[in-house]
């Protein structure tokens, strides 16, 4: 890992370690300083927000490649030849990526709301998990003689942060309990795919992943609700109407209803989202 010494400077505060860790173009350097930056502020020692201005960026850094393209455009991923399952686990991979983004850029973009230390505690260990994520599938693809940024991606998953910066509540609507919740459909079936084709190793990767983001789901879905009880909204009907408004698109069944719902994210939230609506 890099032996850059910057990354062990301290922060002047969470939120200005977290703008510096979204700017950070180099895929490795900025889950290790996420992570860093979650310990440290786990730690204590960390105030939350400095005394000056903050200038949020428009888009994280990013490395010269994946070229991002159209969703349409990436490349067919399936795990039955070497080809696609590299696509495959290197579309995890940027996923992965921006999930470090998007936690923290809720850090450092709602960092002047209202809001108890503990929900910063939380998406910070967000934060330090996907970049642990990012390092195990990158190092899967490295093992495979491939690396992060050989594949094109697509941009659409920072949309949902383009789309929710005005508003707490419609992000922890649209990236925990959609994005995020999304994983806990598709990923039970992933690893039974990869364990068929005796790939173990991606497989116990893809376990990690699962577990953590049954976590990740509940952070959302604890804040969710207690912004919905702050607001004096019933939060079934709060994160429907969000999610028409924001995301624009059916969810896509089947779901894990039992992963979802031991995450705080029962069905009456999101069955009617669906295009079979119930």
């Amino acid at each position: 890992m890099s032996g850059n010494t910057a990354v062990l400077q301290r922060p002047a505060s969470l939120q200005a370690g977290a703008i510096e860790a979204l700017l950070t173009a180099d895929p490795d350097l900025k889950a290790e300083r996420a992570r860093l930056l979650a310990a440290t502020w786990s730690g204590g020692g960390l105030s939350l927000r400095g005394a000056g201005r903050v200038f949020l960026p428009d888009r994280p850094g990013r490395p010269e490649k994946p070229e991002l393209v159209a969703p349409g455009k990436a490349p067919k991923r399936g795990i039955g030849t070497p080809k696609g399952r590299i696509a495959l686990i290197h579309s995890l991979c940027h996923i992965e990526l921006n999930a470090i983004d998007l936690a923290l850029d809720i850090v450092a973009r709602f960092a002047a709301q209202p809001m108890p230390r503990s929900f910063f505690d939380g998406w910070m260990t967000v934060a330090a998990e996907e970049s642990k994520h990012f390092l195990l599938l990158r190092a899967r693809l490295q093992a495979l003689g491939a690396d992060y940024g050989d594949v094109p991606a697509h941009d659409g998953l920072w949309e949902a942060a383009r789309e929710t910066g005005h508003d707490l509540t419609a992000r922890l609507a649209l990236v925990p309990l959609v994005l995020e919740a999304r994983g806990l459909d598709v990923t039970p079936s992933l690893i039974v795919a990869f364990e068929r084709e005796k790939d173990e190793r991606t497989a116990a990767v893809l376990r990690i992943i699962y577990e953590d983001e049954k976590g990740h789901v509940a952070v959302g879905a604890k804040w969710f609700r207690f912004l919905c009880r702050r607001e004096g909204r019933e939060p079934g009907e709060a994160f429907r109407e969000l999610v028409r408004k924001h995301f624009r698109a059916p969810l896509k069944p089947p779901f894990n209803d039992r992963a979802r719902a031991s995450s705080g994210l029962t069905p009456g939230f999101y069955r009617v989202l669906s295009p079979l609506g119930n």
